[in-house]
């Protein structure tokens, strides 16, 4: 295989139209709500505008969860609530219409596609379209091993890079991007520290089922050893990926840089999600512009990481349990936004004056 040059990816990547971005806003302006009344809907609505360059904004009409899954390693020290290796169960929750974001999705009418990285199970344990692109079962306990070899790292990050492709080929508008894993937060967290340069407690959380103190210290511990192993390889994003992330965030890394290369929003769910919005910064730094922070998840390293790419949630609604639950339920605000900035009448015109200016006035002899 050969490897695989990033730069590339700085140079593909174009920020959104800034010219139909700015006839968004006069188009805005002339509408009869005064601009500004409705709040961040009007940024919103802009924002698709430029992503699509298109004024008035078309609508969101085929978005599409993608939730990348895997196991980590670490996850055998006691850092999640659930068990090591549980991952299995929760994709087969999603696929059997029993977990949250099921629920949303159905309600809403968004399909959900599920992408197998890294689970530690057989690989005939689900259907060939979720398993199709496995780079290995399991990830490497990051605190003494790498979660990768550099082939499987780069391998994984091209199965990003193609399944972004095939959703833009197939015509998906908008993406609303998770995971499901076991360890995920944990290998997030030591990403996120070694890029913003901070210490293991400041973006240690407690994850989706709130672990209780000691398993909190145990992931603090974790997150402090892989970040010894992560910080001589910071220049190499790659490395980085093979060395203390996984297949699942290398993977979803590289789907977040091709859909910026291919001009697809992507709405990003949890403290996974941002941590590979992170690195895919680090490789182009135009590349956040094309995603949106779809909620608050409450982790401390979510919210380092968005505001490092300065990027605002739309909704804060503790919604912790991941898997694109709570990015899903921004999506009908997304939606609105693109219907008001294209719906709204515009203000009437004023009547034209005559063609030589007012009539002369009447004057008496």
């Amino acid at each position: 295989m050969s490897r695989l040059n990033l730069d590339d990816f700085t140079d593909l990547i174009e920020r959104p139209d800034g010219g139909v971005r700015r006839d968004a806003e006069a188009l805005r302006e002339r509408q009869i709500v005064p601009a500004g009344a409705l709040g961040r809907l009007d940024e919103l609505g802009e924002w698709l505008a430029a992503a699509q360059s298109a004024v008035p904004v078309r609508p969101i009409e085929r978005p599409r969860v993608i939730l990348f899954a895997g196991d980590h390693g670490v996850a055998g020290l006691g850092v999640s609530a659930r068990p090591a290796g549980g991952a299995e169960q929760l994709v087969r929750a999603v696929l059997e219409g029993a977990s949250p974001v099921s629920v949303l999705a159905r309600r809403q009418e968004v399909p959900v596609r599920i992408v197998d990285m890294a689970l530690d199970c057989a690989p005939d344990a689900f259907p060939e379209d979720v398993v199709r692109h496995r780079v290995r079962r399991g990830s490497g306990r990051i605190d003494i091993e790498d979660a990768l070899t550099l082939d499987e790292a780069e391998a994984a990050l091209r199965a990003g890079v193609a399944i972004a492709d095939e959703e833009a080929d197939s015509g998906t508008d908008l993406v609303v991007l998770g995971d499901i894993s076991v360890g995920g937060t944990t290998a997030a967290a030591v990403l996120i520290a070694a890029l913003c340069g901070t210490d293991a407690s400041v973006v240690t959380g407690r994850g989706g089922l709130a672990i209780d103190d000691l398993a909190w210290m145990r992931k603090c511990a974790a997150i402090r050893d892989a970040l010894r192993r992560a910080r001589p390889v910071l220049g190499d994003q790659l490395q980085l990926l093979a060395t203390v992330g996984g297949a699942d965030l290398a993977a979803m890394t590289g789907f977040l840089l091709q859909c910026a290369v291919r001009k697809l929003p992507v709405i990003l769910d949890g403290v996974v999600a941002a941590a590979c919005a992170l690195v895919g910064q680090r490789i182009a730094f135009r590349a956040p512009d094309w995603w949106l922070a779809g909620h608050d998840s409450g982790e401390p390293g979510q919210a380092k990481a968005l505001d490092r790419m300065a990027l605002e949630p739309l909704l804060a609604q503790g919604v912790r349990i991941g898997e694109g639950a709570g990015a899903l339920l921004a999506l009908p605000l997304v939606r609105s936004a693109a219907a008001l900035a294209a719906e709204l009448p515009e203000l009437p015109k004023e009547p034209e004056e005559p063609e030589g200016g007012k009539e002369p006035e009447d004057t008496l002899e």
